[in-house]
């Protein structure tokens, strides 16, 4: 009888391929284990085993597999159901999902490069034939890839030549074969057991007094292990006797030191003991108490409690329990930028039970993080982590949070999956059967229109923390200072004059302006033209810090001009502005103080958060200046005054929920301030001051919002009242775009009737030299779901078999918004 096993490899490909496998294979094999297959003609993947039958492919021949990489699952059952939710859900295939959950140490593809290894003398007798091809290139040639090998040797499978020659240390591997993680080892030193008699250790001393350097590490051993009792590293051994590296060497090569390797976690806890969780006010212990019981009878809770309410405690107090009964925690953070601050609060409370899950960490620090949640380890108990997080293998979970759960960082844009990470993580606990918790101080309209269906609980904290009053909020008619001429630059008299008073008192302001760069459009003041970007439809941004035109889509850079393009003229004059010209020109006013700036631009590379941070916490900065990473729950205890620089360009945002998220927006931005004793204040410069959503923001009014944006989704047949799905079409030729998405459209019009929009070009038609067109698909509550999505796949197949659209890529984004 014949076994086979279907395999998720890491293409988006609609179906599971089939593997034929032994009978042993069989027994060994289970769902979750990682396989080495041969994939088209030539590629080898890392596929991962979904399931073992004995049913034989009917369309094509099933290929054997190459090798098995794992000894156990690294994958979880509760995970392959999670990951087809996510498939079925948000129209992509169980290989994007692959593709995104594993860390990239995980997946090897057949890209190797193999060179030979030059520290090893090998007897080329001892090869064999094909072993002896490959080694002889080598000489001929520094590196070879996999394809190249199997053109020297003209055979398909190569692997077990590649090993022989890994094992016998004649070649070295770029990407080890089947392995990309390294665990990272700590060298460590002892005295060679031979002197630790007391007589040969005296012998030994005399015999260093002539080299005093060598003797003086000697000594600074004994006293670094009789201080700590622990193994002493080579580098504390250096640090502290301030010898060189060569001394140890030396000490190591003569047999007076034995060095010795230890493997270490790469993230490691290296905090005081654990300090108990603060005691809760009166309103956050009758929220606690709410929360318990609204979890009685709802499996998701919301948490609307206002700015600074002490949300984050309330957290602990649930961790705490959770974590007694042995569960694990996944909390949920919108922006990278967040898990520097809580990190911190949290380790204090629990120490090294605390993990972190984002990209800026690297592949092998997310494989060992990886490993530990799936061997529920101690050390991993809390997970702490940006959406990605929601892939993790977690063997127990017992609760998940989802802090900012109005945060649109939590949606994933491109690549496919696109999913969004709250509800995603809502599925995730439902798997576990445990419970999740929503918490912000301004929930989205989905999540509190759920409240009052009534699928979800609703609990409220009204009172800040300290019971701090909530900040002053006033509006400035920017449009009437003009016309006085009370501006100076950006800024308006009335903002001036606070920022002053606040200074003067000794408290740090925040400025917010959303919108990086000096300024998004250089203008000729004679012909009117403005540098474009020659891949995409819009204007380049001046970037003054490094005198550069870019542009935000792409990243073409060029030179700043000097002269027109169009016209030759020198009068090259700035429209709008960014952070870079708001802090150009608030250390112009505030020449004395520190001015800093916290954008995309500032915090590249993984400690770009934590320094500027740490440095704004440390009253090191007094003015800082900010897109909105500023507004996403950061606590910062000397903020008094916080100026939002421009209202106007996020309310008029061509979105239908630019409302909601400017309201959102600003309600954060002003959270930030006042948050210990005194009451904070607000500016807002705006040209229209009488704005409903400004006037709703400075009356801190979230229900009215909510009742008048809901009247508007109610009329133009918007989410929450109804689901859309966004379909959008690229290629690089203008006209094939547009035939098809007509095409496409018409198709969809004749299923959906009315509830298809467009075809339409988006405000930025060309990005990166591709024409991109949407189709909006409106879907009312009473109609199913899923027969939906059944018949947009089947309509989006019948496009793609069409021989003109073929190369047409075609994107299917679930809940855009």
């Amino acid at each position: 009888m014949s076994h086979f096993i279907d395999v998720i490899l890491p293409v988006p490909l609609e179906k599971l391929f089939t593997y034929g496998i032994t009978q042993a294979e069989s027994e060994f094999l289970k769902p979750g284990m990682r396989v080495a297959v041969p994939f088209g003609k030539s590629k080898i993947y890392t596929g991962l085993v979904f399931a073992i039958h004995q049913q034989q492919p009917l369309a094509y021949e099933a290929k054997d597999i190459h090798q098995i990489l794992d000894e156990a699952p690294i994958i979880t059952q509760n995970q392959l159901a999670h990951w087809q939710w996510i498939a079925n859900y948000y129209l992509c295939t169980l290989g994007d999902v692959l593709r995104a959950a594993l860390p990239n140490s995980f997946l090897l593809e057949s890209e190797a490069v193999i060179t030979k290894n030059d520290d090893k003398v090998i007897n080329e007798s001892d090869l064999r034939d094909d072993e002896f091809l490959v080694y002889e290139a080598l000489h001929h040639q520094s590196s070879l890839k996999l394809h190249d090998l199997v053109n020297i040797l003209d055979k398909k499978n190569v692997l077990s030549v590649i090993n022989s020659l890994l094992e016998k240390e004649a070649i070295l591997l770029q990407e080890e074969v089947y392995e990309k993680y390294k665990p990272k080892l700590v060298r460590y030193v002892k005295l060679n057991s031979q002197y630790s008699a007391a007589d040969k250790l005296q012998e030994l001393l005399e015999e260093l007094s002539r080299a005093p350097k060598q003797r003086d590490v000697i000594m600074t051993l004994f006293s670094i292990s009789a201080r700590t009792k622990k193994p002493v590293k080579v580098s504390d051994l250096i640090e502290t006797s301030g010898a060189s590296s060569s001394i140890v060497k030396t000490l190591i090569d003569k047999l007076i030191l034995e060095e010795y390797y230890f493997q270490e976690d790469r993230i490691n806890y290296s905090g005081d003991d654990n300090e108990a969780s603060k005691t809760l006010n009166i309103y956050q212990e009758k929220a606690l108490e709410e929360i318990k019981q609204s979890f009685d009878a709802f499996n998701i809770t919301l948490l609307h409690g206002v700015t600074s309410s002490g949300k984050t405690e309330v957290y602990v107090k649930l961790i705490e329990e959770v974590i007694a009964q042995g569960k694990q925690v996944l909390y949920l953070l919108p922006e990278i930028a967040l898990t520097t601050q809580l990190v911190s609060r949290l380790e204090t409370y629990f120490g090294g039970n605390v993990s972190v899950y984002h990209s800026k960490y690297s592949s092998h620090e997310r494989l060992e993080l990886w490993n530990n949640v799936l061997h529920n380890q101690p050390k991993a108990q809390i997970v702490l982590g940006a959406r990605s997080s929601i892939f993790l293998p977690f063997q127990n979970l017992g609760l998940v949070i989802v802090d900012e759960e109005h945060e649109t960082s939590f949606k994933q844009f491109d690549p496919a999956p696109r999913y969004h990470a709250r509800d995603a993580a809502i599925v995730l606990a439902s798997l576990f059967k445990s419970k999740t918790l929503l918490g912000s101080a301004t929930p989205s309209l989905e999540t509190y229109y759920n409240v009052k269906q009534g699928k979800y609980g609703l609990v409220e904290i009204s009172h800040r923390y300290n019971n701090v009053l909530m900040p002053d909020i006033e509006l400035v008619d920017i449009k009437d200072k003009q016309k006085r001429k009370r501006m100076t630059g950006h800024f308006s008299d009335r903002l001036i004059e606070e920022m002053t008073a606040t200074l003067k008192e000794g408290h740090q302001i925040i400025l917010f302006q959303n919108r990086r760069g000096f300024s998004p459009i250089v203008e000729c003041v004679t012909c009117g033209h403005s540098p474009q970007c020659p891949n995409c439809d819009v204007s380049l941004t001046y970037h003054q810090y490094k005198n550069e035109l870019r542009c935000h889509y792409c990243g073409y850079y060029t030179v700043m001009l000097k002269n027109c393009m169009a016209c030759g003229s020198v009068e090259l004059d700035n429209k709008g502005f960014g952070t870079e010209q708001v802090e150009e020109e608030a250390q112009a006013l505030f020449p004395e103080y520190k001015v800093a700036r916290m954008d995309l631009d500032t915090t590249r590379g993984k400690f770009g958060f934590d320094k500027l941070i740490t440095a704004f916490e440390q009253n090191e900065i007094d003015i800082l200046v900010g897109t909105q990473m500023l507004t996403k729950g950061l606590d910062f205890r000397n903020v008094k005054l916080v100026g939002i620089m421009n209202a106007d360009n996020m309310l008029n945002f061509p979105d239908f929920r630019a409302h909601e998220r400017s309201f959102q927006l600003m309600m954060q931005v002003s959270g930030r301030a006042g948050r210990t004793d005194e009451r904070g204040k607000v500016l807002i410069q705006t040209y229209n001051p009488h704005h409903k959503i400004l006037q709703q923001v400075s009356t801190n009014n979230y229900v009215e919002m909510y009742a008048e944006q809901m009247d508007e989704r109610h009329n133009f047949k918007y989410p929450p009242i109804y689901r859309l799905i966004k379909i959008t079409l690229r290629h690089k030729d203008f006209n094939i775009v547009n035939i098809g998405a007509e095409w496409y459209a018409t198709a969809l019009k004749q299923v959906f009737k009315s509830n298809v929009l467009g075809p339409e070009f988006p405000p930025i038609s060309r990005i990166r030299n591709q024409f991109h067109k949407n189709i909006l698909i409106k879907i009312p509550q009473q109609q199913s779901l899923s027969k939906t999505k059944k018949a947009i796949v089947k309509i989006n197949n019948s496009f793609l078999s069409i021989k003109e659209f073929r190369l047409v890529r075609v994107i299917l984004n679930v809940d855009n918004y």
